[in-house]
């Protein structure tokens, strides 16, 4: 396995959340108060089991190559639902940081944007890695093609 986050090994945890917001909410109230969860996190927990993390917003796009349920155009859940991706080194150290005394009010206040509650899954990596170089991208495919005449 190839190392996509930095100080991520391969026997670390992820958690995703799933966030749906509410109507009268905005992608920049979302932003705004996990940008300050996430900052808390960075300052009190890097050094006890937090490696790093992202949150990403749906496009709306989807994709008709991708996909095996319909040919959906777009998505409903566009500018409303986010995920917030998180690495560690450990569950337990997860499980500490949502303990903690700065973590908590920071993350009641995202919470309040929520429509469908949170629940965080907890997931043990299997794969990541990241893009071939252009050189080695050629390499691969020369190697392929050698390996498939051969077989």
């Amino acid at each position: 396995m190839s190392a996509l986050i930095n100080g991520f090994n391969s026997d670390g945890v992820v958690t995703i959340n799933r966030v749906i917001l509410r109507p009268e909410y905005s992608t920049d109230d979302l932003e705004m108060r996990v940008a300050e969860l996430c900052e808390n996190v960075k300052t009190y927990h890097s050094d006890t089991g937090f490696v790093g993390g992202f949150v990403a917003m749906n496009s709306g796009l989807v994709s008709n190559e991708g996909s095996t349920v319909g040919q959906a155009v777009d998505s409903p859940m566009k500018g409303r639902e986010a995920l917030i991706v998180t690495f560690w080194q450990s569950f337990e150290d997860h499980e500490k940081s949502h303990r903690s005394e700065t973590f908590q009010p920071l993350f009641q206040r995202v919470l309040e944007l929520c429509e469908n509650g949170n629940e965080e899954v907890a997931y043990n990596m299997l794969w990541s890695g990241k893009a071939y170089s252009a050189e080695e991208a050629r390499e691969a495919r020369a190697a392929k093609e050698r390996y498939l005449k051969a077989a």
